[in-house]
């Protein structure tokens, strides 16, 4: 349905000061500080996890070599959304409008809203991360306890006891993430490189990690995070996280948080021959999720 005068009564009206409500400064691209973007050209993404071998074997005089076998674990996909809105103006309104062109007014609107949705949808993977209905390719949570390997076992990337952030938790993290292991349960060097939180944490990351000696101590004891070089990254707030106690480490895993970009955002105009009204679109297709759940660590917070 096309937006006609009665719904911008007082915009026709002479003596308008100011219209006020979608001109809002907005958090851009908090994506871009949690995902690595890629192209694509296809409907959808598929990424294998490969199984390399294990540890080698003792070999006793005279005696042949053992053989081990390499396989693939799981594939993780990628299916892109598309993503798209539109509006519509009456002639009528276009053309009686006393202050401004409408179609660019809202065009900004309409941007305004894609570039929200986009967060949104971003945020969701750390969002659900602690939900088993959201699973990744190995078939559990992006964050669990219980990881299964494919050389049998399985690793845990959150807490074995839900805990808040601070000092104790978030070394617990780093130290769990620097003993992670493969598919073939052999232990992998990656390290906690950025602490994402959401805007209630962000006084508590700033002390963390800013502080030059221990915080919430009378101890004369330096800040081993920042003096170790732990998290070189720092920490960056995420206004889309929903839970307010919940915070991640994103680790140095390759192939972990993705986004991959199928269609850049386009907008089109386009005149109804019939009606006469305007009609403007917004569009594009993408997809977020994850590959490598080695790619974070997270707590849902106790």
């Amino acid at each position: 349905m096309a937006i006609s005068r009665a719904q911008l009564a007082k915009e026709l009206e002479p003596g308008l000061n100011a219209l006020f409500g979608i001109e809002y400064d907005r958090y851009e691209a908090e994506h871009a500080e949690i995902y690595d973007t890629e192209s694509s050209d296809r409907a959808f993404e598929e990424e294998v996890m490969l199984v390399g071998f294990g540890n080698a074997q003792t070999k006793a005089e005279g005696a042949g070599v053992n053989f081990d076998n390499a396989s693939e674990a799981y594939t993780a996909r990628y299916s892109h959304e598309t993503i798209a809105l539109a509006f519509a103006l009456t002639e009528e309104a276009m053309e009686d409008n006393l202050y401004d062109r409408l179609g660019a007014r809202y065009t900004r609107a309409l941007a305004r809203s894609m570039a929200h949705t986009k967060q949104v949808k971003a945020a969701s993977t750390l969002n659900n991360a602690f939900n088993n209905a959201f699973t990744g390719g190995d078939g559990v949570e992006l964050c669990s306890t219980a990881h299964p390997l494919a050389g049998g076992g399985t690793f845990r990337n959150e807490p074995s006891t839900a805990a808040d952030l601070n000092e104790t938790s978030l070394e617990n993290a780093l130290i769990d993430i620097s003993t992670f292991v493969d598919e073939r349960n052999m232990i992998i060097a990656l390290r906690g490189m950025k602490l994402i939180v959401p805007p209630q944490l962000q006084f508590v990351a700033d002390r963390l990690l800013e502080s030059t000696l221990r915080v919430g101590t009378a101890d004369n004891d330096v800040n081993a995070i920042r003096n170790m070089g732990m998290l070189p990254e720092g920490y960056t707030i995420n206004h889309f996280l929903t839970d307010p106690d919940a915070f991640f480490i994103k680790t140095d895993a390759p192939n972990g948080f993705k986004h991959f970009e199928r269609s850049p955002l386009a907008t089109n105009m386009e005149a109804d021959f019939d009606s006469g009204n305007m009609r403007f679109k917004a569009r594009e297709r993408y997809s977020f999720g994850f590959s490598d759940p080695r790619a974070v660590f997270g707590s849902p917070g106790a």
